[in-house]
């Protein structure tokens, strides 16, 4: 086994795509990708899927596992997951007969980067509570 450390790519892909909004407008290539993530995340459903494929022990959960805690059919959650993997959310692989599923990292840096509120300063109105 060596010592040499690999580099993990796309681990700054957040930060060049996205820069808090706050602090430049976003392009129409990089709006039309956020949005595209934000809409799939609209929905309660994929919403809660997402919340629990991430929370699941290891950080990937199958397929088997996620029909459980929702009250709908086995084929809606399946579209739920597609929707989800089409925007890039979430990665897949097939294991056998069950497919597991896991949160993209960098998906979920680009959506915090951009919502990111910037630190006050002094020159920064603070909103008062009224």
């Amino acid at each position: 086994m060596s010592n040499l450390e690999l580099p993990v790519l796309g681990q700054d892909e957040a930060a060049a795509c996205c820069s808090p909004m706050v602090s430049e407008p976003l392009g129409e290539e990089a709006a039309a990708d956020l949005a595209k993530m934000f809409k799939a995340l609209s929905d309660p459903v994929r919403l809660r899927l997402l919340s629990l494929i991430a929370s699941y022990a290891g950080g990937e959960a199958c397929v088997c596992d996620l029909t459980g805690p929702f009250d709908v059919s086995q084929p809606t959650i399946s579209h739920h997951l597609k929707v989800l993997r089409e925007a890039g959310l979430v990665g897949s692989e097939r294991r056998g007969t069950w497919v597991y599923y896991w949160v993209l990292p960098a998906a979920l840096a680009k959506l915090s980067s951009l919502l990111q509120a910037p630190a006050a300063t002094a020159t920064t109105p603070v909103a008062s509570a009224r």
